[in-house]
């Protein structure tokens, strides 16, 4: 479809007023939003590119290039991350409270999601971002932007290397409520955003602190003690370490049905992939299952309960999570391992920590040529070299605390989908998306 023919069938979207579904009450008799289009917001300009841009602290100017804007930024850009020594006049800088819009990309539908308001003055911005000078709210505008992002992909050009020219997005159909109610719906959803904020530093802080108890509970490289012990096990000796192999019944992985997912079916046996599988958690959303007769012909990879599954092959390789009742009678696919312990030497759960831990992903990694996860075999996991208190029940003692812990990151971590969910809907109410958006 050529500019002009485009430019036409927006405009018709766009043809007369409009009222959202949720309205604060002291708008909820104010004028209908008004149809306009983004170019009329304002006046649009691109950056200037940097010879050469440096993380390093001792350059003089603080910068946001636009790759950042789909790594490091949120709706609000708070601080910088990127500097340069390039001479100031070759630079274009921020006045202070434009949008900021990426110019290249890889998905069409990343343009509009990673628009971001930039309050900060001086700030040299790269020459791949398009800029949005207004006089309208700008974070009003960059929330609603972030709204409209599958009507930005419709203007995305390019084959490979993706391109949103803002003489393309100018066109785009939109809706101008009065700058109050702007102001107001602005103020709301940064509040969120705070809330947002809190709640993904409190689960980062319980992961950090996870991750901290864990090197203190394991012993590290050449030490036959943890730095941290639980009071009833101090005077219990030196640690040893034992082979995974010889604690264990079995080790072993399963086969994908031929066929692959055609033979997935929406109720049977659950079927394990390696996306089920997380950092000490059973991620459950997406499970496949097959029938029974597909499952009776992959008997020797039915999982039981306390089974840990280790991911072996694949980007996700070393993730590891016990099987519990949900999984249970299910089946594994050739990219992740079964480990069944002989409980009465070595705890499922306790194994499983100690996988996840850093001391067992540099075991791990310690397998893989040139740093490059590829792949485990069986031989190497029956080789793990696993690190044993005097007691089981030690081991018990510090998977019951680890675990815990997971339990607080998961509550955490449902607090913080929950939040999002109502971003979601808050926006989806207060702006007239013409589709509906997702998180």
């Amino acid at each position: 479809m050529s500019s002009k023919t485009k430019t036409g069938a927006m405009k018709e979207v766009a043809t007369s007023a409009l009222v959202p579904k949720l309205r604060f009450p002291e708008f909820r008799e104010a004028d209908a939003w008004e149809p306009t289009t983004i170019g009329a917001l304002g006046h649009f300009y691109y950056g200037k590119s940097a010879p050469k841009w440096s993380l390093a602290e001792d350059a003089p100017t603080p910068c946001v290039r636009y790759g950042e804007l789909y790594t490091k930024f949120g709706p609000v850009i708070t601080e910088t991350y990127s500097r340069t020594n390039t001479a100031p006049e070759i630079l274009r800088f921020s006045k202070g409270g434009e949008i900021l819009i990426p110019r290249v990309g890889e998905k069409p539908e990343d343009f509009g999601k990673c628009c971001a308001y930039l309050p900060l003055k001086d700030i040299a911005i790269g020459e791949m971002i398009s800029v949005l000078e207004t006089k309208q709210h700008p974070l009003f505008y960059t929330y609603y932007f972030r709204g409209l992002y599958k009507q930005f992909a419709k203007v995305v050009e390019g084959q490979n290397v993706k391109n949103l020219y803002f003489s393309e997005l100018q066109q785009l159909p939109i809706h101008c409520p009065s700058f109050p109610e702007q102001q107001k719906i602005a103020e709301c959803l940064s509040s969120v955003d705070e809330l947002l904020a809190g709640q993904a530093r409190k689960l980062d802080a319980l992961k950090t602190h996870k991750k901290g108890l864990m090197q203190q509970l394991f012993p590290r490289e050449g030490e036959t003690q943890p730095r941290l012990r639980f009071a009833e096990f101090i005077a219990a000796g030196e640690w040893g370490d034992g082979d995974l192999g010889s604690r264990t019944a079995k080790v072993g992985s399963g086969i994908t049905p031929n066929g692959g997912d055609k033979n997935y079916k929406q109720t049977g046996r659950p079927f394990v992939r390696s996306q089920n599988v997380g950092w000490g958690e059973l991620i459950l959303d997406d499970v496949a299952f097959i029938d029974e007769e597909t499952h009776s012909s992959f008997s020797s990879t039915e999982i039981q309960v306390f089974d840990v599954l280790l991911n072996i092959t694949g980007a996700s390789i070393g993730r590891s999570a016990v099987s519990d009742g949900r999984i249970a009678g299910g089946n594994v696919n050739q990219h992740v391992c079964i480990i069944r312990v002989k409980a009465a030497e070595l705890n499922h759960f306790y194994l499983n920590q100690y996988l996840i831990s850093p001391e067992g992903q540099k075991q791990i990694d310690s397998f893989q040529a040139g740093g490059n996860r590829q792949g485990l075999n069986f031989a190497q996991i029956r080789s793990f070299t696993i690190p044993l208190p005097p007691k089981v029940s030690e081991q018990q003692r510090i998977a019951d605390c680890l675990t815990s812990l997971d339990d607080l990151i998961a509550a955490q971590a449902q607090q913080l989908a929950a939040v999002k969910s109502h971003k979601l809907g808050l926006m989806q109410q207060l702006f007239p998306f013409p589709e509906a958006v997702e998180a």
